[in-house]
């Protein structure tokens, strides 16, 4: 039997659909699994255990329904049995379709209900994770018991590292930059003899050159935004003491490899996206506002999210503190 699973669009989902595509294997031992990734996110891939293949998908290469639809022939003929649909849009039915598969399963949504041959109601409520293995469950009848979400990477030979992620791509979760100076200034007074690695995209490199700007201890501070692609960047996670972040993708990719991980939340509601192994997880919101959680991608209310501004930075200090022995 062969399956193709086509994964989701953005890093966070990604990571946490790999207990989905481990629960797909547990279901089907002697199946081969294919996934669909964004042709960005293709390093995400080579850190899920068990892929058999691994086709990255390009908008740019394929634009619009036309370009999904010439994607999905191409993988026509390698003859899968069953494809397991994780996005829910209409292009995404369209490259289903094309691909020929015999069985194509995703969750319902008008206008694409003719591409699959089995279109399940999507539940409301449930947390990210939950709400992918619910698929699985519809298809097979059985409820998923084993529920991991997991990378596998490789440390690198970083020691005594704190690893701190303050991007996002909504800026209602990315960390003001006044408020981002208070906390490294305050951590770096703390932990005196560890030193932090700043990490984001290429596009985010300047952000962080800002936020690094004037502070304290700077022998201390290494700013890796750009630097490093998804394995390298996992791979650096997987090496640290732990990792702080904000809401986004990365905070996902360091609990999903194991890492100690502190999230700092803003606009997102932590019960539906929020990290899913809650060992070695603490989530820390100002949780005082009566527009938290509001789940928009800017503030409407503040302009900058106030959210963020009122994190208490010894609240901060003392969640890292359970997790490096300090007092």
């Amino acid at each position: 039997m062969k399956i193709l699973i086509r994964l989701p669009n953005w890093l966070g989902d990604v990571v946490m659909a790999t207990a989905f595509v481990n629960a797909v294997k547990a279901e089907y031992p002697t199946a081969a699994i294919d996934v669909i990734i964004k042709k960005e996110l293709n390093g995400t891939a080579a850190l899920i255990p068990g892929i058999n293949k691994v086709h990255p998908f390009s908008k740019q290469e394929y634009p619009g329904l036309a370009g999904v639809y010439r994607f999905g022939k191409t993988l026509k003929s390698e003859g899968y049995d069953i494809f397991l649909n994780l996005p829910h849009s209409l292009s995404s039915f369209v490259m289903a379709w094309a691909t020929g598969a015999r069985q194509r399963i995703g969750f319902r949504k008008e206008g694409g209900l003719f591409l699959l041959t089995k279109a399940v109601k999507k539940p409301i409520g449930l947390h990210r994770v939950d709400e992918y293995l619910y698929l699985l469950e519809a298809v097979t009848g059985k409820p998923v018991i084993q529920r991991t979400v997991a990378l596998k990477a490789d440390p690198t030979n970083t020691h005594n590292t704190i690893v701190v992620n303050f991007n996002s791509e909504a800026s209602s979760r990315r960390m003001p930059v006044d408020k981002g100076q208070s906390i490294i200034n305050a951590l770096t007074t703390h932990f005196t003899e560890l030193n932090f690695v700043f990490v984001g995209s290429p596009k985010e490199a300047s952000f962080i050159n800002s936020l690094l700007n004037g502070l304290d201890n700077q022998d201390r501070l290494r700013n890796e935004a750009g630097k490093t692609n998804l394995k390298g960047l996992a791979e650096l996670m997987a090496s640290a003491k732990a990792v702080l972040t904000t809401d986004s993708g990365p905070a996902h990719l360091a609990n999903a490899v194991g890492v100690p991980t502190i999230v700092l939340f803003g606009a997102g509601d932590e019960k539906n996206t929020a990290p899913y192994n809650k060992t070695s997880l603490q989530v820390i919101r100002y949780g005082h506002l009566k527009c938290e959680p509001c789940v928009r991608n800017t503030c409407k209310l503040y302009g900058v999210p106030k959210c963020m501004e009122m994190l208490d930075e010894k609240r901060i200090i003392k969640a890292l503190s359970l997790y490096l022995n300090y007092a």
